[in-house]
């Protein structure tokens, strides 16, 4: 009975690994992070603003993460993932769900960022932080049509200043009675 116990534990690890590594081999972004100091209501809380921008967070045993990442052949050491370690990952926007954990950060002080992955590219905690402050992805593309945008405006507006330089030439000629 003891070893049909032990069997369905490992099934169910075994099912945890498969279901961590199709999650890892979806995400576009993937980030780790120490939830330690966070109540179960501060985590649920990070868990429902990382839904809403287009992510997931999930708790699991580091020994069942490491293999799941070892399954995707993603570089990490096991000296990374020590301590409490939370996934986020991010399925849509590649920045929005890191964007989330980084302004709940930024109010309580954790979770802190251990190290991640873009795409299949390992980033370190620093790149990670920089990685969320990248402006989100409407205000990139706000930018780029302000930028494009701006020479035309400027050109349009050369054009019409000799237009209007002509109309006041005209204006002042048919004042004189020309």
């Amino acid at each position: 009975m003891k070893n049909q116990k032990t069997l369905s534990a490992r099934q169910i690890k075994e099912e945890t690994v498969k279901t961590l590594a199709e999650k890892i081999k979806k995400a576009k972004t993937l980030v780790f992070a120490d939830y330690h100091g966070l109540t179960a209501l501060q985590i649920s809380d990070l868990r429902r603003k990382i839904k809403a921008a287009g992510g997931e967070l999930v708790v699991t045993k580091n020994t069942l993460l490491s293999r799941a990442l070892s399954i995707n052949h993603l570089p990490f050491t096991i000296n990374q993932l020590v301590g409490p370690t939370a996934s986020i990952f991010a399925y849509e926007d590649e920045v929005a769900p890191v964007k989330a954990a980084y302004e709940h950060t930024k109010s309580l002080g954790s979770p802190k960022f251990k190290f991640g992955f873009f795409g299949r590219d390992f980033i370190d905690m620093t790149s990670v932080e920089l990685l969320a402050k990248i402006p989100s992805r409407p205000e990139l593309n706000a930018q780029v049509v302000g930028t494009l945008s701006s020479p035309i405006y400027n050109f349009v507006y050369v054009l019409w200043a000799n237009i209007r330089n002509l109309v006041s030439v005209f204006d002042q000629l048919s004042k004189k009675g020309v």
